[in-house]
């Protein structure tokens, strides 16, 4: 016995059905591999209008490469900048560390010849104390 709600399928709903599978297929996350063979092959058929647009697309496809690699130069380059920028940041204070302990030693060899010359002349007043007192002694006498 017959099914009581049996329904015959005609073309276009079964042509509709695939083209709604295919849909779902594609809208889900699947890999290039399904897309070729969901959709077909996607590259251009030959002929000369085919060829112009080829040669277009591979001008396009240079000019892409080509700021792809100036894009990155330019981070390079950035990168480059910030580390010399950092360098000369560093050099800059370690002149500016370099000029105060040069001062600090300038005024500490200052004092240090004070303190010699200061050595000096109360050693040559002693002396000349030692020396002279004596003799003004033995003549005052």
């Amino acid at each position: 016995m017959p099914p009581k709600f049996k329904r015959h399928l005609n073309d276009d709903d079964v042509t509709g059905s695939v083209k709604s599978e295919r849909r779902n297929l594609l809208e889900e996350d699947s890999d290039e591999e399904e897309d070729f063979f969901l959709r077909g092959p996607s590259g251009p058929k030959f002929g000369p209008r085919n060829d112009k647009i080829r040669h277009v697309q591979n001008q396009v496809d240079e000019v892409i490469d080509v700021m792809q690699e100036n894009i990155t130069k330019v981070i390079e380059r950035g990168e480059r900048l910030d580390d010399l920028q950092d360098k000369s940041e560093s050099l800059s204070d370690n002149a500016t560390a370099f000029s105060n302990r040069a001062k600090q030693l300038r005024r500490q060899m200052w004092w240090r010849g004070c303190k010699m010359k200061a050595i000096i002349g109360l050693a040559a007043v002693v002396l000349l104390l030692v020396i002279i007192i004596p003799i003004v002694l033995k003549y005052h006498n």
